[in-house]
């Protein structure tokens, strides 16, 4: 099924309709995967918010490249719909804080609260994520 703003033909049409996703997110950012990382990010430094918690860590030098993030909610937040959603509201915090706020060379790991995340305004959630990355990095 071809969605309805798509020409027949396949081709890309010449109209100024903008494209359904982003062209313009860094690449560098990489979400995490493997549990080990996981683990690695909950030995290291962390700071709590209202809405969230944070683990960050330096990796080495001879690691991966760029900021790598990661998003977990446990059953504590709820059934999987409430999860989803509040690992949907961390995910697009992090696209929009971390190429800003984040540094090259980290890995972070973002954890639901329960209540919080998913009922938390969306600008109070972007700025519990800056105050917690500048913790994070020693900054005041």
């Amino acid at each position: 099924m071809t969605p309805p703003e798509a020409p027949l033909d396949g081709n890309a049409a010449q109209e100024s309709k903008p494209p359904a996703v982003s062209v313009c997110a860094p690449d560098t950012i990489v979400v995490l995967k493997e549990r080990a990382d996981f683990l690695r990010a909950a030995r290291a430094r962390r700071q709590g918010t209202a809405s969230m918690m944070v683990q960050g860590r330096q990796r080495a030098p001879d690691e991966a490249d760029g900021i790598r993030v990661g998003f977990t909610c446990s059953k504590k937040v709820g059934n999987a719909v409430a999860r989803n959603r509040a690992k949907r509201r961390l995910r697009e915090a992090a696209r929009l804080v971390l190429p800003t706020h984040g540094r090259a060379g980290w890995d972070y790991v973002l954890i639901g609260r329960a209540e919080a995340t998913a009922s938390r305004s969306f600008e109070a959630l972007q700025k519990d994520l800056r105050y917690a990355l500048r913790r994070i990095h020693g900054e005041s």
